[in-house]
């Protein structure tokens, strides 16, 4: 992918947009499924991966308990930022985590509308199979670049997961 498609932040949503499908990402990482779970909920391991490529993850507020709200703020290399937010709906360590995902400018301002995120964690001998489930959108272009963002923030995740401690 192209540096600049990489860094691209969707714009604010419009209130009539249509539900666009929704996104389902499976990915087989060479690590154990305790350590990639520690891996989505614990912010000294998210600010590491988390994010598509050119992004940064400067802020990461998590407490994995359902119920509990969790605040990441997002930096593109050109010093645009977004923020993610969400409350923790399920969490059954460590094979299951359902989000609440909503993504706004600094002012506040929508840029993608409230999605689910369920991330599921099956051991597959020395592996983990992770499937990562988000629906529904609010727009082909937030599909889109979740997709894109998706894909990269595991193939970072990949990356990490050799050197990461526990």
């Amino acid at each position: 992918m192209n540096k600049q498609h990489d860094e691209s932040i969707p714009q604010p949503v419009s209130a009539n947009a249509s539900k666009v499908p929704e996104l389902t990402i499976t990915r087989v990482f060479d690590a154990p499924r305790t350590l990639v779970f520690q891996a989505w909920t614990e912010p000294r391991h998210l600010v590491r991966w988390w994010g598509p490529r050119g992004f940064s993850t400067p802020s990461c507020e998590m407490d994995a308990r359902a119920g509990s709200a969790y605040h990441f703020r997002m930096r593109a290399s050109d010093g645009r930022e977004v923020m993610w937010q969400g409350a923790c709906k399920e969490i059954v360590p460590p094979e299951r985590l359902v989000w609440t995902c909503t993504i706004r400018d600094p002012n506040g301002n929508l840029i993608s509308a409230e999605t689910i995120l369920t991330v599921t964690l099956e051991e597959q001998g020395n592996k983990t199979k992770m499937t990562l489930h988000q629906a529904v959108f609010d727009s082909v272009t937030n599909y889109q670049g979740h997709q894109n963002g998706w894909n990269e923030s595991m193939s970072r995740l990949a990356e990490y997961l050799p050197n990461a401690s526990r």
